[in-house]
């Protein structure tokens, strides 16, 4: 039996409910601006090609690079070769591929550029019949953003419909901003020509299939959702640790910080995801009103005590396994004195009836032992034991965690006896990994987002109004935490390799229980 027949009765026995079958993906011209970078190379690219491989890249379509290098589309194609992944650059069908890719000189700040590009483009959707779909895609430093957007505006690149033009979308990478103020700007800059709709403000943490899965585990399921309260739950912790430095983004972390780099965005939408209320229809804009809801929600810091100061640490030298790994301050790019948080933990409040009083305990950290990402549900202990004279006076309490990495799992745990005997009791698991049993196609978090982008699917994307309202609630702490004058104090440092500051350490260590941390 051939694969796709075994994936059809994997299926078939499986018993799937699917909302859609497969889509017919409509013809477009995917234009990337910063196509020469690191970001297209690494992820663009080899995202693009494994869709066209799969047979899910627009049909006709292409790929336009643009950059200011100056390059033609054959010397644009051996640059790529060299510099994607070797299962993309080496795979024998890159041929093939390649011949869709085509480069544009662009100077940003030029309106020349962008009305040879509108040139251009026309004429390449009028010869292979792309209907005049137009995919923009900003893998560009944040300060481009508003330039290329008024480019594009100005050059009459954003509008739809009409003569040869169907839709246009935008694709914009995090961060979305500085801080509250330079979001609203680059917003109003983008609609003075792209309406909300057309703008597709990327996560690519919201495309990985745990995080997904979270909607289906809380409201396609009666076990869960009567639990899913301040009643039951005692906590719930967020976990991003990497494993990496830097990598060469000084000049861009510089500016971030972890604050910016992973709180603004990825870990206040996974908070969203989970505590969020049931939406009355599963569709984008009702799911992102119900995480708005959630941003609002948040607990101000300085309602707080100074026990909600978040722990901010800056990893120093150390070893990653058998590797000795320079500290943050020895990074190229980073000045001997820097101050800016490579590790943060916070713990916030949502003020609302379901969640009043549950503290989430938010961490993400550079330079840990290894890459983790996990959100876990601490459900409260047994509110009487009666074991209490045979056991003693604790039995750990359930615990279920949707793992995102290394594994994408859900596993549960709970209290069961040990065979004999004897009355012991051990913690035992009920596991769920996404991909036993299952022999389709797994994308990638960028092939998803992509795919959702040329399809027009926003309901894994940042909406403006979320985007102000996670800034809402950060930008306070951002700036005290930038601007008092014992900064220098509050930035506690850690060796690289080691799970982070010592007041964060202990929570990470638990968080991460039947790990091999």
């Amino acid at each position: 039996m051939d694969e796709e027949a075994r994936s059809e009765n994997s299926e078939s026995a499986a018993g799937p409910s699917c909302a859609w079958g497969e889509r017919k993906v409509s013809p477009a011209l995917i234009v990337i601006f910063g196509a020469t970078g690191d970001l297209a190379a690494r992820k663009l690219i080899p995202a693009l090609f494994n869709l066209y491989f799969n047979k899910t890249f627009p049909e006709p379509g292409a790929i336009i690079g643009c950059g200011r290098s100056e390059l033609d589309s054959h010397s644009f194609r051996n640059q790529l070769r060299r510099e994607c992944p070797a299962a993309t650059g080496n795979h024998p069908r890159w041929p093939e591929f390649a011949a869709l890719l085509h480069y544009r000189v662009v100077g940003y700040d030029d309106q020349a550029s962008y009305r040879d590009l509108a040139s251009y483009l026309a004429g390449l959707n009028e010869r292979l019949g792309a209907e005049g779909n137009l995919l923009f895609d900003l893998a560009v430093p944040p300060e481009l953003y508003p330039i290329i957007g008024t480019g594009l505006i100005e050059a009459g690149l954003a509008r739809e419909g009409g003569e040869g033009r169907g839709w246009v979308r935008l694709v914009v990478e995090k961060p979305f901003g500085h801080d509250l103020e330079s979001a609203r700007e680059l917003d109003r800059v983008l609609h003075r020509g792209f309406r909300e709709a057309q703008v597709f403000r990327i996560d690519h943490y919201l495309a990985k299939e745990t995080v997904q899965n979270a909607i289906m585990l809380r409201f396609a399921n009666t076990i869960f959702e009567p639990l899913w309260n301040r009643n039951f739950i005692d906590h719930v912790g967020i976990v991003a640790a990497e494993e990496l430095g830097v990598e060469g983004r000084a000049g861009y972390y510089e500016k971030a910080g972890v604050l910016r780099d992973m709180f603004q965005n990825h870990m206040l939408q996974l908070l969203a995801l989970i505590t969020m209320e049931p939406p009355t229809l599963f569709s984008a804009e009702r799911v992102r009103d119900e995480q708005v809801k959630v941003f609002r929600s948040l607990r101000s810091f300085t309602e707080g005590g100074e026990a909600d100061i978040p722990v901010l640490g800056q990893y120093g030298p150390g070893r990653i396994g058998a590797r000795t790994v320079p500290g943050y301050r020895q990074e190229k790019g980073v000045p001997a004195d820097s101050l800016t948080p490579t590790f943060a933990m916070l713990r916030v409040f949502i003020d609302n009836w379901r969640w009043q009083d549950v503290p989430f305990y938010l961490i993400s950290g550079k330079r840990l032992p290894r890459k983790d990402t996990r959100l876990v549900i601490q459900f409260k202990e047994v509110p009487h034991s009666m074991f209490a004279g045979v056991l003693g006076d604790t039995i750990s309490a359930n615990r279920l965690t949707l793992s995102i990495f290394p594994e994408e799992e859900i596993r549960l745990s709970f209290q069961a006896k040990i065979p004999g005997h004897r009355v012991c009791l051990r913690n035992v698991d009920l596991d769920f990994r996404y991909y036993d049993d299952y022999r389709g196609r797994v994308l990638d978090a960028y092939e998803k987002v992509l795919l959702d982008c040329i399809n027009g699917e926003q309901m894994f994307f940042w909406r403006q109004d979320g985007v102000e309202a996670a800034w809402e609630f950060l930008a306070p702490l951002i700036d005290v935490c930038e601007n008092c004058g014992d900064r220098a104090d509050k930035l506690l440092h850690y060796e690289a390799g080691s799970w982070g500051p010592e007041p964060a350490a202990g929570w990470l260590n638990r968080l991460l229980a039947g790990g091999d941390n």
